[in-house]
């Protein structure tokens, strides 16, 4: 069975759902990698993106959750989407939109290899317009540097949410450029000549958060010999940024959204309201729709911030990003302090692509500047970096080293008992395919085997 329409060279196709076998092995001999994907799953954005596919297809039925599915385009907006769906799913309203407003094409069962051939190759294609050489250009967005293609949605997301002057919630793990990005939001946006006030919610003083966010008249309290102008008066006309927001206690939450909802606040013993323009970027790193299931954050609230949203990718999502920010941190510092320091050796560069990074952009800058100011030469060493050799091993009794050895070792020899189908080593050991894949990819196992066709 021939595949039309395609070149010869590997491309990553994520197909959310269940690819038929058939389908799989002829896509595979076609030159396409189909990567099954839960899109339920914690970790299918990831996967997107860990994989580098230009293209997805995803299998519509009465159990897709539309909702996802509609997240994950809008954040892959560099991919091109293809559907699969079932006529009676066509016929709903919900689906038909969600097709037609974010997908590359359709198709309804049976599928026709042929036909899939030619479409994956024109939204292979298209996919490949936006790029330089097979790869992503480099943006600069206001110190925001990044060549992946994780950056460039986020580039393209803030773009659009620049001109729209409603809240934003950024999202995203510690170190992420949450800040900077509310920052660029900022700048960029017509309230750029404006103040921008940044709050962080989880250092305010228990007693006064009242008072830092929205002032207080003469007398209010004890000591409150004069009046005070809040911080969210003080970014009238320009941007309030409030950081960690899921800190905020539940009495400043009551009054906050009374804010976001009629632009009015009252100081701290104050009875008259006072009108304050200014656009509300809020960040945080936790769940804050599990903090609204326990009840520590407010319901009407989450929805009043949650209005735009901005996720902040991890360093580990922002493929080939590492080498190019730890040259843009050390330019910078050069500028600065005027260091004879040149660049890295390949031992360093292959250091920082080998770490994990859990400290993300930021704690890849800190020692960046670190590594420019211990430097004896002109290029940074992995020790100036406090790195480990690439090829280095973890301490002989280290508990995650025995973790990990031993979860690879369960992982190989189920691959093995199972010759490599994939489907089989999940059913044994009771997890998904998709965590197989992904274990698969952490412990470097049978990449090219894994990644052939198996069993349902």
């Amino acid at each position: 069975m021939g595949v039309q329409g395609l070149e010869a060279s590997t491309r990553s196709l994520a197909w959310f759902g269940t690819p038929d076998p058939q389908m799989h092995r002829a896509l595979a001999q076609a030159g396409w990698r189909v990567v099954a994907i839960d899109p339920c799953g914690d970790d299918a954005a990831a996967m997107i993106r860990g994989i580098d596919a230009w293209v997805a297809l995803v299998e519509f039925d009465a159990e897709t959750p539309l909702r996802l599915v509609e997240q994950l385009a809008s954040q892959h907006p560099e991919v091109q989407w293809l559907a699969l769906v079932q006529p009676d799913e066509l016929a709903k309203p919900a689906v038909r939109d969600l097709i037609r407003f974010a997908f590359f094409d359709y198709f309804t069962p049976p599928l026709d290899v042929g036909q899939l051939g030619l479409a994956l190759g024109h939204a292979w294609g298209k996919a490949r317009l936006g790029r330089v050489d097979g790869a992503p250009k480099a943006v600069d967005l206001d110190g925001m540097v990044g060549a992946s293609r994780a950056m460039h949605a986020l580039a393209l997301r803030i773009r659009k949410f620049v001109p729209v002057d409603v809240a934003v919630l950024v999202t995203g793990e510690t170190g992420t450029g949450k800040e900077l990005a509310a920052r660029t939001l900022h700048r960029l946006s017509a309230r750029a000549s404006g103040p921008f006030v940044a709050i962080n919610c989880g250092a305010l003083p228990e007693k006064l958060v009242q008072s830092e966010l929205f002032g207080h008249e003469r007398g209010a309290f004890t000591d409150a010999a004069t009046r005070k102008i809040g911080r969210i008066e003080a970014a009238h006309g320009g941007t309030v940024f409030l950081d960690e927001i899921g800190d905020l206690p539940l009495e400043a939450q009551a009054n906050l959204l009374r804010f976001l909802q009629d632009g009015t606040i009252e100081r701290v013993g104050g009875h008259q309201p006072i009108r304050v323009d200014a656009r509300v970027v809020a960040a945080t790193h936790v769940d804050l729709e599990r903090a609204v299931a326990e009840g520590s954050f407010r319901e009407d609230l989450y929805y009043r911030l949650n209005v735009l949203r901005l996720h902040m990718p991890s360093l580990r999502e922002r493929n080939g990003d590492v080498e190019l920010l730890a040259h843009h941190f050390l330019d910078a510092f050069r500028r600065e302090h005027g260091t004879r320091v040149r660049g890295f050796t390949q031992a360093a560069k292959d250091a920082m692509a080998a770490y994990p990074w859990p400290g993300n952009v930021r704690e890849l800058m800190n020692r960046v500047r670190r590594a420019a100011v211990m430097a004896d030469g002109p290029l940074i060493t992995p020790a100036h970096l406090e790195l480990a050799e690439p090829d280095g091993m973890l301490p002989a009794f280290s508990l995650e080293s025995a973790r990990d050895s031993a979860e690879r070792d369960m992982i190989l020899d189920c691959l093995r008992e199972s010759r490599f189908n994939v489907s089989e080593c999940a059913r044994r050991l009771k997890v998904s395919r998709v965590t197989v894949y992904r274990l698969c990819k952490k412990h470097g196992l049978a990449r090219s085997r894994t990644s052939s066709a198996d069993g349902p």
